[in-house]
């Protein structure tokens, strides 16, 4: 199926929606307990359980509107439901924190197995986003496999040495500025193997 195209900012505000008001509601919640149904739960599960919701409504409205779910989209949808839905389940936070650790090292292993084989995964995904050479991509989807290993350990050393409050503010703030710096700094790289002027000759 053809994906729609969607006004970008309404994209972003569906992709990254969940992941602040997770971080605004813990906020208000993160000092106080709940009873409900005869248990007792922390602000911190009743905010998983809200953010499970959050991102199953904005996934299920990216997809009325754009006919299609990325290959990410879909593995974060599944690992939120099953780690968030443990962690409520069973009152447990550590399964949603050690969420990211298993996404990140997901797509470490995905992009390394592709390595092994002489292909970069990555390509098929963001060519036609980015203009590379093969070359270029090789050397985009080595890098990007060694970041996504390096993200994955950061997560378990945070959220098994720090606090629940310190690993909400490197979940939302931490995490997504190291890919943006990250992409900032492919920029040479993008330009050195652009495959735009080959495309012009």
């Amino acid at each position: 199926m053809t994906e729609k195209k969607i006004n970008p900012f309404l994209k972003m505000v569906l992709e990254l929606g969940p992941i602040v008001l997770f971080f605004v509601v813990f906020g208000r919640l993160k000092d106080q307990t709940f009873e409900i149904a005869g248990g007792s739960y922390s602000g911190f599960i009743v905010t998983t359980a809200i953010f499970i919701g959050l991102i199953m409504v904005t996934t299920g409205i990216l997809w009325a509107l754009t006919g299609k779910l990325s290959r990410m989209q879909l593995m974060t949808l599944i690992l939120v439901i099953v780690m968030g839905g443990l962690s409520v389940w069973l009152n447990d936070e550590r399964f949603i924190k050690m969420k990211p650790t298993l996404l990140y090292a997901a797509f470490a292993v995905i992009l390394g197995i592709g390595l092994l084989q002489g292909k970069s995964y990555l390509s098929a995904v963001m060519e036609g986003v980015i203009p590379m050479t093969a070359e270029g991509w090789m050397i985009l989807t080595k890098r990007m496999t060694a970041f996504f290993v390096v993200l994955a350990v950061a997560n378990e050393l945070v959220w098994r040495l720090m606090s629940t409050e310190a690993w909400v503010n490197f979940k939302t703030f931490g995490l997504t500025a190291a890919l943006f710096v990250f992409i900032m700094t492919q920029g040479k790289l993008f330009e050195t193997y652009s495959s735009e002027p080959t495309e012009k000759e």
